[in-house]
């Protein structure tokens, strides 16, 4: 069996959990190709198929479209049930012929699954499993069900009325899949991310007691970060001496550093930008809480990070973290976009005795451990498209 997975770029070292997806369904014999945009790294562990090139440059575009359109010859049935299928779903003359051009790497290629990673990655491109005679699964994420609709409504239309499959990461992405239009006759799976946990073991079993805060996370509105620092800053007037560490970059960092500036926090924040996975592992262990206070969020891998290095975990209730941490048990769980609240509630774990502390944190790193593994991963694929 062949699966080709669609992405917009090969996963890096520390996507665990595309790469532990591919190895395997290698080790149990299924050949798997990567369709994606570019391959700027080399990666080799599979085929990878990069997408035609779109330049800018309408004289190169011509000549790439033609040089397409030559490879394509032999393919000439597919075509025509491309462009068949393109019309049924009343897509103008110049949309299919981009979307033929775009796709051209897939139509050409031979295969028994085509699973696109992202559901965005699939738009433009709901034609091309039946073209090519295979079973199509799209895997839904936080970002496909949360932001993109609401700058596309009814952009998945077409992708739910041809999918086979569904995979989601969590059952709010389920859930926010049906809202959005697709069928519960759908069969779907969800698999939820997984980690090596073996990567995030704390190194010692004695709980720190000092108030170090840190947070993975894009530097994006939807992380919550402008709430996680009000709530930090009612912590500094009571008189709670702590230190936060932001690790991650994003389009927001100006105006978190002002927020910071405004609240008088420059002596408790920093900002460290991204990280490579060893060195995020360092900033782990020498942190004592985790705060992921998004606003939205379709699980959270960080999270699951976190709890395996031992800390203790405050995160919002929003969508997929009420999963990821059992309020009360394995972390706490407070009402997003409420910093009173989620000042408090930190207040409180820093309060609690150390022996409830140490029943959390083991807990946590228990559930991790068992629940959220890499072989448990590559099982539930397995069985996915089996």
């Amino acid at each position: 069996m062949t699966i080709g997975i669609v992405l917009s770029k090969p996963p890096k070292y520390s996507e665990t959990f595309f790469n532990s997806k591919i190895k395997g369904l290698q080790q149990s014999g299924y050949k798997v190709v990567l369709f994606v945009q570019e391959n700027p790294d080399a990666y080799n562990l599979c085929k990878v198929i990069c997408a035609p090139k779109v330049s800018k440059n309408r004289v190169l575009q011509v000549v790439l479209y033609g040089y397409v359109l030559l490879k394509l010859l032999p393919f000439f049935n597919r075509v025509s049930t491309f462009i068949s299928l393109e019309k049924k779903r009343n897509r103008s003359t110049i949309q299919w012929l981009k979307n033929l051009y775009t796709n051209a790497h897939i139509i050409t290629s031979h295969l028994d699954w085509l699973h696109f990673g992202f559901a965005t990655m699939a738009v433009q491109s709901e034609s091309v499993a039946k073209t090519i005679k295979a079973k199509s699964a799209v895997s839904v994420r936080g970002f496909d069900v949360d932001v993109f609709p609401i700058k596309h409504p009814n952009c998945y239309k077409a992708l739910w009325e041809s999918i086979d499959k569904l995979h989601a990461i969590s059952n709010y992405t389920y859930r926010k899949a049906i809202e959005s239009g697709l069928s519960k006759a759908v069969p779907f799976q969800i698999i939820t991310p997984a980690i090596d946990h073996t990567k995030f073991e704390v190194t010692s079993d004695i709980l720190r007691d000092d108030f170090k805060f840190v947070t993975i996370a894009r530097l994006h509105w939807i992380k919550g970060l402008d709430y996680t620092l009000e709530a930090l800053s009612l912590l500094k007037k009571e008189g709670v001496d702590f230190q936060y560490t932001i690790i991650g970059e994003g389009q927001e960092l100006e105006q978190l550093k002002f927020a910071v500036y405004q609240l008088q926090l420059e002596d408790r924040v920093r900002f460290v930008g991204q990280k490579a996975p060893e060195d995020v592992v360092t900033y782990l262990s020498e942190a004592s809480v985790y705060i992921q206070y998004s606003d939205s969020e379709g699980f959270c891998n960080a999270v699951l990070e976190a709890q395996a290095m031992g800390l203790l975990c405050v995160v919002s209730d929003a969508d997929g973290l009420k999963e990821n941490v059992i309020d009360e048990k394995t972390g706490i769980v407070v009402p997003k976009r409420q910093p009173r609240l989620l000042a408090k509630a930190i207040k409180n774990l820093l309060l609690l005795p150390n022996e409830k502390k140490q029943h959390m944190r083991t807990n946590a790193q228990s559930r991790v451990a068992e629940q959220f593994n890499l072989e448990k991963q590559q099982k539930e694929f397995l069985e996915f498209y089996e």
